[in-house]
């Protein structure tokens, strides 16, 4: 039995770091430095320190590299071929590769958010209840990550994820169904999408 089998770690981290840095160059965003170390490194760092036992990583742009050049021992390693495609095809590939581990939900992380800390995902965590939680940080009331897909959702949010919209179509079609986190005191959930928002690493 792995650890997110267990009663005691029902939720797997999911951290989608495949993107390619088209708008920073064509530089990797898990390869970009933060801290001293690769951006998927931290990343995967915060998921631990939030609770996450067990953390899937799903790579695309310079898979070969990343692994050589970050520590990610422990993690389970989805390549997704179809990264260029975007966002919702990583998170397709990392939910696939969760069905069967025994894990009850997913807490997703987007790689280029550094900004968002343990703390928030741990709020976001400490909502979970069942396979049918579907939980979404808030940042002033508005909707952010990480976000929180109990397996009852997997199904959905696989099919209609495409291009770079990732679940938010499940997301709105789902409102209704969904547990706000407000995390707006703890994190700042700016992504690195420029060169301009480099200037947020350290």
């Amino acid at each position: 039995m792995t650890t997110s089998e267990t009663p005691e770690n029902p939720v797997a981290g999911l951290l989608l770091a495949a993107g390619g840095g088209r708008r920073l160059g064509g530089r990797p965003k898990a390869l970009l430095e933060h801290r001293g170390r690769p951006l998927v490194e931290h990343a995967v760092g915060v998921l631990r320190a939030a609770g996450c036992t067990r953390v899937y990583v799903v790579l695309g742009a310079a898979a070969d590299v990343v692994r050589q050049r970050a520590r990610l021992e422990g993690c389970v390693l989805v390549e997704n071929p179809e990264w260029e495609q975007g966002m919702g095809s990583s998170l397709r590939a990392g939910l696939d590769a969760l069905a069967g581990s025994g894990a009850r939900a997913a807490l997703v992380s987007l790689v280029d958010q550094p900004g968002i800390g343990a703390e928030a995902f741990a709020r976001v965590l400490g909502a979970f209840e069942d396979e049918h939680s579907l939980i979404s940080a808030a940042y002033d009331g508005v909707r952010g990550h990480p976000v929180l897909f109990g397996a009852a959702h997997w199904a959905g949010v696989a099919a209609s994820a495409a291009g770079d919209r990732g679940a938010r179509v499940y997301l709105r079609e789902h409102t209704r169904e969904m547990r706000l986190v407000e995390c707006g005191d703890v994190a700042r959930p700016y992504d690195i999408d420029t060169v301009a928002d480099l200037g947020h690493l350290q």
